[in-house]
């Protein structure tokens, strides 16, 4: 991501909160990421690639690198937007009732920096029952590299 490079809050390893005011992070995130994570956007729907990816791997916070979701929690739910029965663990999202728009809806937000990732609702499949709709332009996905690295091993011994 290129936003990742010139922030000094990104990492995929500190857990610790980010507490930055709206004015830090425009300087900082793309004009998408921004409108999305900061001013509770939501970009159109099956706009991202991420929607479809069905690759092995962790799906981070695209403004601060927190851990969100993990590929296996991962599946197609026919909304628009990259769908999650499950976060990584307990405090990688935080909750917030919404109700904008006429809606009575529950916000997700990262844990870390509190952007808004999108919403979860009580529809899922099991075993959690929750859909949790996120913004795919709020995403970062990196690939599992030991899943990567078989099968590279594997493509070569064919």
């Amino acid at each position: 991501m290129n936003s990742v490079k010139n922030n000094p809050a990104y990492s995929n390893t500190d857990t610790s909160k980010v507490n930055m005011n709206d004015e830090e992070w425009k300087k900082i995130l793309s004009s998408e990421v921004y409108q999305v994570a900061r001013q509770k956007g939501t970009e159109s729907p099956w706009s991202s690639p991420l929607e479809k990816i069905k690759d092995k791997g962790t799906y981070y916070c695209a403004v601060c690198g927190n851990g969100l979701f993990v590929s296996d929690t991962k599946f197609e739910s026919g909304c628009g937007w990259p769908s999650f029965y499950q976060p990584v663990t307990k405090g990688s999202v935080i909750y917030e009732v919404d109700n904008t728009y006429g809606m009575k809806r529950t916000e997700v937000m990262c844990g870390r920096c509190k952007s808004h990732l999108g919403h979860v609702f009580d529809d899922g499949p099991p075993p959690t029952g929750l859909r949790y709709c996120i913004n795919g332009v709020v995403l970062d996905f990196k690939k599992a590299q030991k899943a990567e690295q078989k099968y590279k091993d594997g493509a070569k011994s064919k």
